[in-house]
């Protein structure tokens, strides 16, 4: 009798376990974001200049929006190319803001110095601007439309050919069907 029990309570288990094990061991960058075609949703953040920004403030506008750390390689790969990206479109009716995950605020602002960052950047203090944008990881970023929808999704670092390509595209209301991928490192 025993050994039925047992048997029984590892059929049932063993098929539990192996989903919670699929599940964790699956890579961020190979989940598609439930959120594209979708309104971004809305927040406040404090950006490191001592300014309050909201995403509606910026409505109207194409949004480049990318997560990031200082101590994230990744993002740090991808810095200059950001800043170039944002020189290239900054005239136009486009925005970029970059926002500091899991970072001190001498930390950040010593990584915003070292690449020439001149675009708004702030913090994510308590991770509720990144649980609601469903970011695993970073660097992370999004892309909205003028009317707030989320257009593009990019895991992983980008480059600035791709950023001005897809703002374009946000500018004119394209979505896109697939996320974008490159180096990428999960959130501590």
């Amino acid at each position: 009798m025993p050994w039925r029990r047992l048997a029984i309570t590892l059929l049932i288990i063993a098929p539990i376990l192996a989903l919670l094990a699929f599940g964790f061991t699956r890579d961020a960058r190979y989940i598609t974001s439930p959120l594209i075609a979708k309104s971004a949703t809305p927040f406040t953040i404090t950006l490191f200049d001592g300014g309050k920004l909201t995403l509606n403030d910026l409505r109207g506008k194409a949004v480049f929006l990318n997560f990031w750390a200082s101590w994230c390689p990744p993002c740090r790969a991808e810095a200059k190319d950001l800043e170039a990206a944002w020189q290239r479109v900054k005239d136009k009716n486009m925005v970029f803001l970059g926002v500091a995950l899991q970072d001190t605020d001498q930390n950040s602002l010593e990584f915003l110095k070292e690449f020439n960052v001149t675009y708004p950047n702030g913090k994510d203090d308590f991770g509720k601007i990144a649980v609601d944008y469903g970011t695993w990881g970073i660097p992370e970023s999004f892309f909205i439309d003028p009317q707030g929808r989320i257009t593009y999704k990019h895991v992983g670092g980008i480059r600035a050919a791709l950023v001005v390509t897809k703002l374009d595209e946000a500018a004119k209301g394209i979505v896109s069907a697939q996320e974008g991928k490159g180096d990428y490192q999960p959130i501590r």
